[in-house]
């Protein structure tokens, strides 16, 4: 028979052991990053913006020399009421008066995201013919903001035409939506242009049914990485398991990453809803939006960026009104989503993004954090043609 002092120095040893492996374990695997939000809802079947009815999504680019740019097209067939905030100190937009409660709103045709500057603004007219030829529409209606992309695909005149946006809208669909180095995040860049940018989107559909989603070009002057644990600011936003196996990087890989500030940012996004919405009420729920990048990067809406976001509501039923205090809990609530989900969406944008000449990727900066992600099926598959 084992003695009781025995017993008890067996018992103390095995646990002893126990903690040592326990500690060596964590050494070598570093915990997955936890979702903190909360709210209600779960991420829509695509996890993305074209969860949302009446929403297609078309993608061109080239990233062949001396080419690195794109553009994304937002079509919305319906002609669904549309609002717009304008939040960073170098915007380049168009048509975005049109959108403001105090005009004559008639809905939109489609939106415009698109690298080349000033340049890209010709993206639009592209699809404006392509709806006059295909859907024999009189005087399209196409707002649009564009992001500085400029030369870095080695010539500063290699930039985006009326062409990429008629191919755009040929390949607009519905289901995945490409992530990534695609569309108008080809040539996008982040954190004073240290690591690759990108496309990204996510989606959630509210308990209630209703489903808010979000699409995000990533080229911001402030970085998306928080530089204390180097995590993305956004993934804290996932639902549930949506960043699945994203770690903390180590602390080996976990160093600051220098840029040098440029005037060439910029980060441009569009959010939707199935809710039916007056004018007032979808321009609100842009500028509640524009909370969710300033959560996914450090700084936003800075003099060098031209942070905008459009905003539309796709429904049918009667319109919910800012006016109106029994439709503020929905509002509210909405406006909510899309803060989240444009948050989600920027960290999905960096976690797809693939490097490309001499820009980096995060997931290639810091490896250890990507290694057991398990990459959304959108990232692979979805809408997209290439120059």
């Amino acid at each position: 028979m084992t003695s009781r002092p025995t017993r008890l120095l067996a018992c103390a040893l095995v646990c002893a052991s126990m903690s040592a492996c326990l500690a060596l374990g964590g050494a070598h695997a570093a915990p997955e990053v936890t979702p903190v939000r909360t709210g209600d809802g779960v991420p829509g079947r695509f996890n993305a913006i074209t969860d949302v009815p009446g929403i297609l999504v078309g993608q061109v680019q080239s990233t062949r020399p001396p080419y690195l740019t794109g553009s994304t097209v937002v079509r919305t067939p319906d002609e669904p009421v549309a609002g717009v905030d304008v939040r960073g100190g170098s915007p380049g937009t168009w048509l975005t008066d049109m959108l403001s409660p105090a005009s004559a709103n008639p809905g939109t045709d489609a939106i415009v995201l698109t690298g080349g500057s000033a340049w890209g603004m010709d993206v639009a007219t592209g699809v404006m013919r392509w709806l006059e030829d295909r859907e024999g529409v009189t005087i399209p209606i196409v707002p649009g903001a564009v992001i500085y992309d400029i030369g870095r695909g080695g010539d500063d005149k290699a930039r985006p035409t009326a062409s990429w946006g008629y191919r755009a809208m040929d390949a607009a669909r519905r289901g995945p939506v490409r992530q990534g180095t695609v569309g108008a995040g080809t040539g996008a860049l982040t954190g004073y242009g240290s690591l690759k940018g990108g496309v990204g989107t996510a989606s959630v559909v509210l308990d209630d049914g209703t489903v808010v989603g979000a699409l995000v070009v990533v080229n911001a002057l402030g970085s998306t990485v928080n530089p204390r644990d180097c995590t993305l600011y956004g993934a804290a936003f996932g639902i549930g398991r949506e960043f699945a196996g994203l770690r903390r990087p180590s602390r080996a890989e976990c160093r600051p990453v220098t840029g040098k500030a440029s005037q060439r940012n910029t980060t441009i996004a569009v959010v939707a809803t199935s809710a039916s919405m007056e004018n007032a009420a979808v321009t609100r729920m842009a500028a509640a939006a524009q909370d969710g990048l300033a959560r996914a990067m450090n700084p936003a809406h800075t003099l060098d960026d031209g942070d905008t976001v459009f905003s539309v509501a796709t429904g049918n039923g009667r319109k919910l009104a800012n006016n109106d205090a029994d439709d503020a809990p929905a509002l509210s609530r909405i406006s909510a989503a899309a803060a989240d989900t444009l948050s989600r969406a920027v960290a999905h944008a960096m976690l797809a993004a693939t490097s490309v000449r001499q820009y980096r990727s995060y997931c290639d900066t810091y490896p250890s954090a990507c290694s057991n992600l398990r990459r959304q099926q959108a990232d692979r598959d979805g809408t997209g043609t290439t120059r």
